[in-house]
């Protein structure tokens, strides 16, 4: 009787998030949201083992217990069927990466099924191969040619900033682009690193 108290709680409980997933506004989702994240992929390896440890490092120290005696009722419920056991897995999913996010400072709007960004998981390949020289190479170059497509292009007005309003408008609107994006990518570089947060290196000049 327990468990099946356990079990219908479950479902409501899942019901309900999922509910609040369908008419909370999509913001854009994270890496940490995806099926295909370490924080779901770490958790389903768990699952499988029966041991909540390797989990628990996604989440804050104020949040692990909640986690640890979900984990313990998912399991349990696990063993009532498939249905039972996809649904509790997902109720786990769901809840683990909420409070991960919540612990970033970061609003949490769902799990999605998107793939990952290809910069990302070209980040979680260079960890796996445990080398990041294709990382930084391939990060290089974008930066490169983001650059110099933009140096192109203000040169190229300038040339005609002063034949009139509407050539100098255009020349305007090429500078700041240009100069945003370089001094984005300067802040990018030299602030702290923050997961979850905006550096704290100051907002880009404004002109």
């Amino acid at each position: 009787m327990n468990q099946r108290r356990l079990f219908s709680g479950m479902v409501v409980a899942i019901f309900f998030a999922l509910g609040m997933v369908v008419f909370t506004p999509q913001l854009a989702q994270a890496h940490c949201d995806t099926l295909d994240g370490p924080v779901v992929l770490t958790a389903m390896k768990a699952l499988e083992k029966g041991d909540v440890t390797s989990v628990l490092k996604w989440v804050k120290k104020e949040h692990e217990g909640e986690i640890r005696d979900l984990f313990k009722k998912t399991l349990a419920v696990r063993s009532k069927g498939p249905e039972a056991k996809e649904l509790a897995d997902r109720y786990f999913l769901e809840t683990l990466v909420r409070l991960h996010r919540a612990g970033e400072g970061a609003p949490y709007t769902g799990l999605s099924a998107e793939p990952v960004e290809p910069i990302i998981a070209a980040a979680d390949q260079a960890l796996e191969k445990g080398s990041v020289e294709d990382l930084v190479k391939h990060v290089t170059e974008a930066v490169a040619s983001g650059i110099r497509k933009r140096f192109a292009a203000t040169a190229e007005k300038k040339k005609h900033a002063d034949d009139g309003v509407a050539a100098g408008r255009e020349f305007v609107e090429a500078y700041v682009d240009f100069t945003h994006y370089v001094e984005r990518l300067h802040l990018d570089v030299t602030g702290p690193v923050e997961h979850g947060k905006e550096a704290q290196g100051g907002a880009p000049h404004k002109h």
